[in-house]
């Protein structure tokens, strides 16, 4: 047996057709390395199109995991590792490894009629392009047809086992156990499927213990970590959890009216599994019908919310706005993707900030946060709910497809640790006006319809002060206005607080650039640079001490993927010419394009 070499740091890539199970074997990856105590990144990258034609760059799938003995904040910036499935996933993908690479490559592949398919002109394995790679070709088909032989199984079924193959190949490189996926196997598959999956499985990981191909194999230390339970979190499931803890924490009913939509829909899949905690989920037949269900369970009493994404967000906006007027607690989650209009349906973007801020008619405030991480998911759609539910208020939170998709490992919190907020619904008549004031929270009261005494007027037309009746005066309506933006403008949320130097350059980030920036302003350390790392997770209203965090260094820049947007709100409360980093590729930053930035900027303020 070759002796393992020990590394701290790993990034491997997956990638095929959307058929050949990449996403299966990269989680499986990911799951097994988890229960080693590895801290792990990933970034599945799934193609835009449903079905794309098999073999064409369209059609290619990836799954990208970065594991280390070490804390890590990131996927990585480049693969050490890349396992191509054919010569598309080759040509979408090899641009990205880094130089003296590994590359595993299902040599059957790489004929003329794929090659045509994939626009690739020559052969690769023949041409002298991966030179600069070690490239490992496997015949990945033919060894996997001949592990399940004899089960009885076409040759379409013998072919969906090769990406087990594949994932036994890199289990033996990486020293990882395959007992994790055996169980998986053996619960998820009926016989002759199971038998198939788990010899292909087993296969591949003797086939390179045995071959002379691998020089070397590697191994990545469990890292230290806190003692405490741990799992491998999702950004979605983790968003899911916060809202069924949240509403647990407020006393409620959790009531989801959503639409299917990439890449939101796995919280509605995730919530419907827990009618046993109350969760009441409702698939609705489109975006405005999902909305006014959920500001109708509020009305009622339990808790509305509701999922979505960049389009869907544009078809709730009049909805919202009754959400604003009628003072109900509302959770929107959008998980942000690449636009404008279907846009790139399964790529990450940042770019409906400015949309969940003032994409309403009317002055219609609503608070708008932010996760930074999967794990911090959990954290903010708890927050969320206490917002919403303190205030009386709809609240946005802010994900997106790196989040929502993206996993790492979670200490799971003990739930009887996390402070709760009760809702008290009115049910005293006397002195009662649907629109009183809380005089610290500006929140109206909440009744449950049906209470006695306590019948009142609600809906979309401007409302008179104190009785909630129908108002057109001028005065009225401008005090109202005022009343609710007040409102929102009150919320109590924590200060903005600086990681790294109090002086120099400041980097200021917002949800999912929160790795990128963390490692690439540690990187700018060690140099000698100064520099401070700010992440604002409360969009709207900003944290108090804000502008003065900014006003405490010479230069501030904003990374974020889109043109601009939070420099636009942080310009405006500051008056501070923050410079715009901005991205809009589909794809999140690299540590590396953050730390050029910090090195350029530190130059021309040195001058």
């Amino acid at each position: 047996m070759k002796s393992a070499q020990i590394v701290d740091h790993v990034v491997v890539r997956f990638a095929g057709d959307s058929g050949d199970g990449m996403q299966v074997i990269g989680s499986q990856f990911t799951n097994t390395t988890a229960l080693l105590g590895n801290d792990l990144a990933t970034f599945p990258d799934f193609p835009a199109e449903i079905r794309a034609p098999a073999g064409t760059l369209a059609g290619v799938s990836g799954f990208q995991l970065h594991f280390s003995s070490q804390e890590i904040f990131t996927p990585g910036d480049e693969p050490e590792a890349l396992v191509a499935m054919n010569p598309a996933a080759l040509k979408a993908n090899i641009a990205d490894l880094k130089k003296g690479g590994l590359v595993i490559v299902n040599k059957e592949k790489f004929v003329e009629r794929e090659f045509e398919k994939a626009g690739i002109t020559s052969n690769p394995l023949l041409d002298g392009s991966l030179s600069d790679f070690r490239v490992i070709e496997v015949d990945l088909a033919r060894q996997s047809k001949a592990a399940v032989e004899g089960l009885g199984l076409g040759a379409k079924e013998t072919d969906r086992c090769k990406n087990f193959y594949a994932l036994g190949i890199t289990y033996w490189l990486y020293s990882r156990p395959m007992e994790t996926t055996e169980r998986w196997i053996n619960a998820k598959f009926k016989d002759p499927y199971r038998e198939a999956n788990l010899r292909s499985l087993r296969a591949g990981y003797a086939y390179a213990e045995t071959v002379e191909m691998f020089h070397s194999r590697y191994e990545v230390p469990p890292m230290r970590q806190d003692p405490g339970v741990y799992r491998n979190i999702m950004g979605n499931q983790a968003t899911a959890l916060g809202l069924v803890v949240g509403t647990e924490k407020a006393g409620l009913r959790l009531f989801l009216g959503s639409y299917p939509i990439t890449p939101a829909s796995d919280i509605l899949h995730a919530l419907s599994g827990y009618k046993a905690y109350g969760v009441y989920t409702f698939q609705a037949e489109d975006e405005i019908a999902a909305i006014t269900s959920a500001i109708g369970a509020s009305f009622g009493g339990s808790l509305g919310m509701s999922t979505t994404s960049g389009p869907g967000m544009a078809l709730k906006t009049e909805a919202l706005g009754l959400a604003v007027m009628t003072e109900l607690p509302l959770v929107i989650i959008n998980i942000q993707r690449g636009g404008p209009s279907t846009g790139l349906p399964t790529k990450t973007e940042q770019s409906d900030l400015l949309q969940a801020v003032y994409g309403r008619n009317g002055e219609a405030p609503i608070p708008v946060i932010a996760a930074c991480t999967p794990g911090d998911c959990f954290d903010m759609a708890v927050e969320a709910v206490r917002i919403a539910v303190t205030y009386m208020t709809p609240v946005i939170l802010l994900t997106d497809g790196y989040l929502a998709n993206g996993s790492e490992p979670w200490r799971v919190p003990n739930v009887a640790d996390i402070p709760a907020f009760p809702v008290q619904f009115r049910t005293d008549p006397e002195g009662f006006l649907p629109y009183a004031r809380n005089p610290e929270t500006l929140a109206r009261p909440w009744v449950r319809p049906g209470t006695p005494g306590l019948e009142h007027r609600i809906g979309g037309i401007e409302k008179q002060e104190g009785t909630g009746n129908v108002n057109y005066e001028a005065l009225n309506h401008e005090r109202m206005v005022q009343l609710r933006a007040a409102k929102v403008a009150g919320i109590k949320v924590p200060d903005l607080v600086v990681y790294g130097d109090p002086d120099g350059l400041l980097v200021v980030g917002w949800g999912s650039t929160y790795g990128a920036i963390r490692v690439a302003v540690d990187l700018a350390r060690r140099e000698g640079l100064r520099v401070g790392h700010a992440h604002i997770r409360n969009i709207h209203p900003l944290p108090a001490n804000t502008v003065d965090v900014l006003r405490k260094y010479g230069r501030v820049i904003v990374p974020e993927m889109n043109m601009g947007q939070l420099v636009k709100l942080l310009r405006d409360k500051s008056l501070i010419d923050c410079i715009s980093i901005p991205k809009v590729q589909g794809q999140a930053f690299k540590i590396s394009e953050v730390l050029t930035s910090i090195r350029h900027h530190q130059i021309v303020e040195a001058k």
